[in-house]
C-alpha cells in the first residue's frame, strides 16, 4: 500500500497537472483529474483536493452561466480550504482561498444578469509555493 500523501508531501504528478489545467481554465479536466485524488483520500488532503476541485466546478458553472451553482460551490470550496495549512503540497491554499471569496463576492454584487460582466482579473489562480 503507498504512503498517503499528506500537506508536506512534494506535489505529485497528478497535482502538477490539475495546477496545469485549473490556471489554464481547463476546470473540467481539472475536476477530473482532483476526482482521482480525492477518492480515497482523508482527512486534510481530502478537503484539499475537494476545495479545490469545487472552485474548478464553480469556475466552470459561472463559464457556463450558471450563476447559483458557480456561488454556492465557489463557498463549499473556500470552506473546504479554510480547514487546510495554508501551503499544501506546495500549492498556496489561503491564496488560493482568498481569490475564490473575492470572486465568490464579486459575483454576488454583480448578480445572475451581469455575471458575464466579471473581470478575468479576478478569476482565481493556483500558485506553486516557494520551496
Amino acid at each position: 500500500m503507498t504512503k498517503q500523501a499528506d500537506c508536506s508531501s512534494s506535489p505529485s504528478g497528478e497535482i502538477l497537472r490539475a495546477y496545469g489545467e485549473f490556471n489554464r481554465g481547463d476546470w473540467y479536466d481539472c475536476h477530473e483529474t482532483l476526482e482521482d485524488l480525492w477518492i480515497g483520500s482523508e482527512d486534510e488532503p481530502r478537503w484539499f483536493y475537494q476545495g479545490m476541485l469545487q472552485i474548478a466546478v464553480a469556475l466552470l458553472h459561472w463559464r457556463n452561466g450558471n450563476y447559483g451553482g458557480a456561488v454556492s460551490l465557489l463557498a463549499g470550496g473556500v470552506e473546504y480550504l479554510q480547514r487546510v495549512s495554508p501551503v499544501c503540497q506546495r500549492i498556496e491554499v489561503a491564496t488560493l482561498a482568498a481569490e475564490a471569496e473575492r470572486f465568490r463576492e464579486e459575483l454576488v454584487r454583480l448578480g445572475p444578469e451581469r455575471m458575464a460582466e466579471l473581470p478575468e482579473t479576478l478569476i482565481p489562480k493556483m500558485r506553486l509555493a516557494a520551496v
